[in-house]
């Protein structure tokens, strides 16, 4: 898990990948792989989240790649998280939180405003308690990524794979 390449834009610096009126990237399935990372992201197994979503990632030619990739950089500042690397942390879900956001509200049933607010919540508790408290984070806060299952469903994926994808693994 090597550390991304950062540009530093602001969210309004970056231009938006995906026109609002083109309906088949926002509106398509998720593919497999992106799926299978999002119930590792939700089961809270960031590290192999990681690796489904790179190859989702490497192998999407569009714009919705970074979709993609703004989950998977938010789960690996999770991982970072739980092995307490502050900056690593901070700077991982700043990244996804800025890739994601061309992308909301919603891009191919991902609730990617959701996703964002809560990766922003945490990013700033985060702060508020500095490199020498980290392990005082509450854990409770790491949201999970929600997917709109009429979405999968509608578009033939078939419905167990998005409640996997969208379950709650505490409960």
């Amino acid at each position: 898990m090597g550390a991304e390449q950062s540009v530093n834009r602001p969210d309004s610096a970056r231009a938006n990948p995906i026109p609002p009126d083109s309906p088949e990237p926002r509106h398509s399935p998720l593919p497999d792989k992106v799926l299978e990372g999002i119930r590792m992201f939700n089961a809270r197994a960031f590290f192999e989240q990681h690796e489904a979503l790179e190859e989702a990632w490497l192998a999407e030619p569009g714009p919705v790649r970074d979709l993609y990739r703004g989950i998977l950089q938010i789960g690996v500042g999770f991982y970072h998280l739980e092995r307490q690397n502050f900056r690593g942390a901070r700077n991982l879900l700043t990244y996804g939180m800025d890739r994601l956001a061309p992308f909301e509200p919603v891009c191919r049933g991902v609730d990617v405003r959701g996703l964002r607010a809560a990766a922003l919540r945490c990013r700033d508790e985060l702060e508020r308690l500095g490199r020498d408290r980290i392990a005082e984070f509450d854990m409770g806060l790491i949201p999970l990524v929600r997917v709109d299952e009429s979405t999968q469903v509608a578009s033939g994926q078939g419905g167990s794979q998005t409640s996997a994808a969208s379950a709650n693994p505490r409960g």
